[in-house]
Order: C-alpha cells, then sequence, then structure tokens
C-alpha cells in the first residue's frame, strides 16, 4: 500500500506549501475546511501538518505568514487550528502518564489480535480497507498510498473504527501513528481518545451518514444501517490531574557539546542563535520506537529523509553528522567527540522523549513558544483558547 508520498521531504516544499495557502487562509478556509472531496482536492486546508508536526516549519513562522496577509478575526479558524496542535502537546506534557496507558494498552490489544482469530479477521480488515464500508475503505487506502488524510476523514474514520465496527481505539490511534506522515504522539493519541468519550468524559464523536454525504459532497452516502449512530461513549477513567508544565534545561556554551537533532524539531536555527556551536550532531529518528508493529515505509522514510535534509542545509554549523537510531548510538558519538555534554531541543511526550530519557548529560532546550503556552493547557481547549491573543502579542503578532 506504500507509494511516494505527496510531500516532498524538504524545508522549500514546505514553503511553498505555505506560500500557496496563505492566501486561502482567511474566510475560504473558515467555510471550505470540514470539505473532504477526496485526494489531490484537499485545496481548503493547509496540507502543512506533516512539515509543521516536524517543525520544517515552526507554527511561529506560519502564524507570522497568515497573519501578514489576513488579520486575526478573518484568519480565526485557522489560527486556532494551529493553537490546537500546541494545546495537545501542552495537554500531554503535563499528563505523560495518559501516553504510558496508551502504549501499555496497545500491547495487552497487540496479544488479544494474536490470539482472537475474530479480532484478528476484523483489525486487518479495517487496515487494508476491506470491510465493505465504502466511504471507510476508501480512507484507509488513501492513508495508506499518501501517508495523509483529511481532518475530517480522520474524524470519521476513528469513529466507525471504535463504534462500528468494534475495534480497540488503541489499535486504531496505532494505525495512524504507523502511516500518517504527521503522526504525533499528542494530536494523534488525544483525538483518538476525544472520538471515543475518554478525553471530554461522556461526550464521544458518533459518525452520521448526512454529515458524511454534506461533507464528502455526495462521494460518499452510507445507509443509516451501515453505522452505529446511537452509540454510547467509551467507559474509562479520569485522567489525571496535570503536572507542573517543564521549564527545560541549560547550555553550557563552552563546553564540548554533542547536538541531537531530532524528528520533532527540525528548525535549529534558535539553538544556533544561544551559542550552539557543536562538534558534532546525531542524527535521530525514533525508528522502532514509534510502535511495537512496523510503521509504514513511507512515514520512515519521510521522518530520516527531512532530518537529514535539515543537516544537509545546516552543515557548517553542526560539524560532523552521523544517524542515530537509540540511545546507545548517541552516547558512543558522544564519547568519540570528547563531549561533556548533549544538546537538543525539547522532544514532548513520545518515542524521542523515550530515547533520551536514557541518556545522562543531556540538556533539552524549550521553545519560549512551548514555555509559554503549555501551561495553558490545564483543562480544556475552550479555556486554553482563551489565552490565544496573549500568546499572539507575545510572539509580536496583531492579537
Amino acid at each position: 500500500m506504500s507509494a511516494t508520498p505527496p510531500f516532498p521531504p524538504t524545508h522549500a516544499a514546505a514553503l511553498a506549501a505555505l506560500h500557496r495557502f496563505v492566501p486561502e487562509a482567511g474566510a475560504h478556509y473558515a467555510t471550505r475546511r470540514n470539505f473532504d472531496l477526496g485526494p489531490g482536492r484537499h485545496d481548503a486546508v493547509s496540507q502543512l501538518s506533516p512539515y509543521l508536526r516536524h517543525r520544517v516549519l515552526t507554527e511561529e513562522e506560519v502564524l507570522h505568514a497568515v497573519l501578514a496577509r489576513h488579520s486575526q478575526e478573518t484568519a480565526d479558524k485557522f489560527i486556532q487550528e494551529v493553537f490546537w496542535r500546541t494545546y495537545w502537546k501542552g495537554w500531554l506534557e503535563l499528563r505523560p502518564s495518559i501516553w504510558q496507558s496508551y502504549r501499555s494498552q496497545l500491547l495487552r490489544q497487540i496479544d488479544r489480535v494474536q490470539s482472537e482469530g475474530g479480532l484478528r479477521q476484523r483489525w486487518q480488515a479495517a487496515c487494508t480497507g476491506e470491510t465493505g464500508l465504502d466511504c471507510f475503505d476508501t480512507w484507509a487506502q488513501e492513508l495508506g498510498r499518501t501517508g495523509y488524510l483529511h481532518n475530517h476523514a480522520r474524524m470519521w474514520f476513528a469513529s466507525i473504527w471504535i463504534f462500528t465496527l468494534q475495534l480497540p481505539w488503541e489499535l486504531g490511534a496505532d494505525f495512524f501513528l504507523r502511516h500518517l506522515l504527521d503522526g504525533d504522539p499528542a494530536s494523534n493519541t488525544l483525538s483518538w481518545r476525544w472520538v471515543a468519550g475518554l478525553q471530554t468524559r461522556g461526550k464521544a464523536y458518533v459518525a452520521q451518514p448526512d454529515n458524511i454525504g454534506r461533507f464528502t459532497e455526495g462521494r460518499f452516502t452510507p445507509a443509516h444501517d451501515e453505522l452505529n449512530t446511537a452509540a454510547a461513549p467509551l467507559d474509562g477513567p479520569p485522567p489525571p490531574p496535570p503536572l507542573s508544565p517543564p521549564a527545560g534545561g541549560r547550555m553550557e556554551a563552552d563546553l564540548p557539546t554533542l547536538f541531537v537533532l531530532h524528528e520533532d524539531d527540525l528548525s535549529p536555527g534558535w539553538l544556533l542563535d544561544q551559542g550552539l556551536r557543536p562538534a558534532g550532531t546525531a542524527l535521530l529518528t525514533s525508528g522502532a520506537r514509534l510502535s511495537p508493529l512496523d510503521p509504514a515505509p513511507q512515514v520512515t522514510r519521510f521522518r530520516a529523509d527531512l532530518v537529514q535534509e535539515t543537516a544537509d542545509r545546516w552543515q557548517a554549523q553542526l560539524g560532523p553528522t552521523r544517524p542515530a537510531r537509540t540511545a546507545g548510538d548517541i552516547a558512543a558519538m558522544a564519547k568519540e567527540l570528547g563531549a561533556e555534554q548533549i544538546v537538543t531541543a525539547y522532544a514532548p511526550t513520545g518515542p524521542v522523549a523515550e530515547i533520551l530519557q536514557e541518556l545522562d548529560n543531556v540538556v533539552q532546550l524549550l521553545r519560549p513558544y512551548d514555555a509559554r503556552a503549555w501551561p495553558h493547557a490545564r483543562a480544556g481547549f475552550f479555556k486554553f483558547r482563551k489565552s490565544i491573543p496573549s500568546l499572539l502579542a507575545a510572539l509580536n503578532l496583531p492579537a
């Protein structure tokens, strides 16, 4: 099901995509963003997420570009979508046990797939797009081919997976994470929890045939008896109380340093501006840590190519570079270089953070954007949204 993804893994391609979208980020986005018209017809949405997820483009860059063309009022819907990504990251960073619980439950569900023939058959049919539900199967196959799905299709897909096909949500979240080029631990895990009714407790997202028909403009018209439209939310424990937000570390500019350029933050200029002068750079991708199952080849290739392309662009300031997959790879490179500290951009909760936690002497520097925003992610998004004007003002953007 893999193929060459429609998102070239380069900074130039990311900038070109941003340039194409900016004129449409106002009224056009606000009125057409929910319409999924199929591959090659997603022009109403930005399609920047594969680049934003890896910070090939940063949130600040995108917001500056959009607000240079539109007022905040006109671009409000798109601005909120940018901050949803920020909110999800902050929410999970304050509650990392949710990620750990998901990973633990995923292993249990994979064990069930191996031992329960009926579950295995239904799971395999869903993953390959062979359930007999036209809309769902088309989305599964589109994801397999392109590494991308329209956001509205993701919601419908997750709802059908959970409530109509009655498959464990953890397996669905893993399927997305293994196939989406923009697969992000926070946005992905918490969005699936939201659809299931676990994030906003007692309130699930249940896909409705009329809604699918309207927002695909008749491309799909599922019959009412094909979907479970009266499903109850899943039951589960309440989220834990939020922890204190991370503060980040402090770099010693005079120490011999190994820099770790990782797939969660591929815009290292802000670190170099602080005086980072590494003796060498490890190029970290999460690889097999992404899932207990094999990620789609296009996902691992996309991430590795993005990391390498970033290293090539910044080569003059990064010193010798080498790919890394494990904490052991990074530690070995630091020893060879005589590095007394390892410096990297802060990795939010997820596979990269898990690798970095296995190392000693790692200084994770927290972006000011995250340091300002994440403390506001203690409750729901609508409370978080009240902080958006002040967050924009801190970026010298009009509120």
